[in-house]
């Protein structure tokens, strides 16, 4: 399984993981506040794996017994349950809301165990409800089974939207520490020669907008801010005689050579920058695991700081020279 693939996977599968186990443990505890937030979140989750159009009911109607989400375009209702039994789906069946979605399809969604038992029953379906047991049980397995065989990159954009909705906050107190880890590991990678690339200075936004990267703009700003932190950080290397801030700036400028040649589109170099030193790092034999958000932080930080001391991207004509590494 290539690296990328196993890595989204690997990652998914922990954050839904956690998310079943949380769900079922509140749930014995009468605790339920997250089967609430979980409608909504897995009306959006289902919308990416099976291009469905489905929204929380609550938005429209307050608690609609049987019913949590709805798809109107695609003539579908779905319940979102921590309780998986076979009664709580036959209690659901009956219920006569359904008389007022006639040729809808139900889809009952098991977020706190599995449910390959239960698409081997027969129930009791009064109102003869568009319902198949095996293909409208779905649960965290079935749902990672998707997620297995997605191509690589609407995987990719699973993952984001897990990352996004259950990934953890990066640990701003771990920055100097995980900065010298992956300093470290940038380092040691090989380089092969690459062409001279100018050092002159630019202002920010004139940089940003003369190589057309509006949509990067808030990444940018985001950790500009660790220009002087991570500054002190190569400076402690090279006062050491390892000049880790050439080592390092090369590899990512190596990054950006070989997808400029291969890419017009500026935001998608950038981002690929990032993807690619991830990359890196995770496949040396060095690196030592930290969450992934902190990871992807530390990288972009780098990249960031690259863009800033012009390694990478064109520099707009004009500007006067200042010294960077």
């Amino acid at each position: 399984m290539p690296m990328n693939r196993s890595y989204y996977f690997n990652y998914i599968e922990n954050k839904l993981q956690v998310l079943s186990n949380s769900v079922a443990t509140r749930g014995k505890l009468n605790v339920l506040d997250y089967n609430i937030y979980s409608e909504t979140f897995f009306a959006n989750l289902l919308n990416m794996i099976f291009n469905f159009n489905l929204e929380n009911m609550n938005t429209f109607k307050q608690n609609i017994e049987g019913i949590d989400l709805i798809d109107n375009e695609n003539k579908i209702i779905a319940q979102v349950s921590s309780t998986s039994t076979k009664q709580k789906i036959e209690k659901s069946l009956e219920k006569e809301i359904f008389n007022n979605y006639p040729g809808y399809r139900f889809y009952f969604i098991s977020i706190a165990r599995e449910a390959e038992n239960l698409r081997k029953m027969k129930y009791k379906n009064p109102n003869n409800v568009l319902f198949n047991p095996k293909e409208d049980i779905i649960d965290v397995k079935s749902i990672l089974d998707n997620v297995l065989n997605m191509h690589i990159d609407k995987q990719k954009a699973f993952f984001e939207f897990i990352k996004k909705e259950l990934g953890e906050e990066p640990d701003i107190f771990k920055v100097d520490t995980n900065l010298a880890t992956i300093i470290n590991i940038l380092a040691s990678e090989k380089l092969s020669e690459i062409e001279e690339y100018s050092d002159n200075s630019f202002e920010i936004n004139r940089k940003i907008e003369f190589n057309s990267l509006e949509s990067v703009r808030e990444t940018i700003d985001d950790y500009k801010i660790f220009y002087i932190k991570l500054d002190e950080k190569y400076t402690e290397f090279d006062k050491i005689g390892a000049n880790k801030s050439f080592s390092v700036l090369q590899a990512i400028r190596k990054q950006y050579v070989l997808l400029q040649n291969k890419e017009e589109i500026s935001e998608i170099i950038f981002f690929n920058i990032i993807d690619n030193v991830i990359d890196i790092i995770l496949k040396s034999n060095n690196y030592v695991e930290i969450p992934y958000e902190e990871l992807e932080m530390c990288v972009q930080i780098l990249v960031v700081d690259a863009f800033i001391r012009c390694k990478i991207f064109k520099n707009p004509e004009g500007y006067n020279h200042v010294v960077t590494r």
